[in-house]
């Protein structure tokens, strides 16, 4: 599998509702450093996670080989701040921004691609939703990725009613040892209900 980021594709999407020629001035555009990223770090993570899947063994995940590294160089780039408040760490561009790097992730490999896009999930609701109390706690960790997110989504019995509390055998990025927490998010219609047990993590 190639990628390639269609970088005047993306422009021609964006420049009409984002003043893009004062964003494009920014340190570090020129470089097209995320689309550098996604090429030449992610896409390679295809093969390997077909080779080497992530095990779970004696309860805990390994990750395939690389994605510890991408996601350590995904995180210094500063990719889940782009369209965050600055208030929080992160960047304060314009949604369509982050747009444009969550397509060339989403692109590059959806599987590494996953893990950011249930962060931007929670980030969101908390936004919407939080209390100020939550958003002291977790926004920054979120949004910094020091914290990562990860989903827990009932489904409607036959009789259009939702357990909460039942298990699940297969949580996306429920499981891992890149960041130093996984936040476990529970969306159940419109509650949202999270804890921080797993900081061992």
């Amino acid at each position: 599998m190639s990628y390639t980021t269609p970088p005047k594709d993306m422009l021609f999407d964006i420049e009409h509702p984002t003043n893009i020629g004062e964003i494009a001035m920014l340190p570090g555009i020129e470089e097209q450093a995320c689309a550098r990223f996604n090429q030449n770090v992610v896409v390679p993570l295809n093969i390997e996670g077909d080779r080497n899947p992530s095990p779970f063994k004696g309860g805990a995940v390994t990750t395939t080989p690389g994605v510890k590294g991408a996601f350590a160089q995904d995180v210094s780039g500063g990719r889940q701040g782009l369209q965050h408040a600055a208030d929080f760490g992160g960047q304060g561009l314009p949604k369509t921004i982050g747009a444009a790097g969550g397509e060339m992730v989403n692109s590059a490999n959806m599987s590494f691609a996953l893990c950011p896009l249930l962060s931007d999930g929670a980030i969101e609701a908390l936004l919407t939703a939080g209390s100020h109390d939550l958003n002291a706690v977790y926004l920054a960790k979120l949004v910094s990725r020091q914290w990562t997110d990860t989903m827990h989504f009932t489904e409607p019995q036959p009789d259009d009613t939702y357990k909460v509390f039942d298990t699940k055998i297969f949580i996306t990025d429920g499981e891992h040892k890149m960041a130093e927490n996984v936040v476990q998010a529970w969306r159940q219609r419109e509650t949202l209900i999270s804890s921080a047990d797993n900081l061992a993590h």
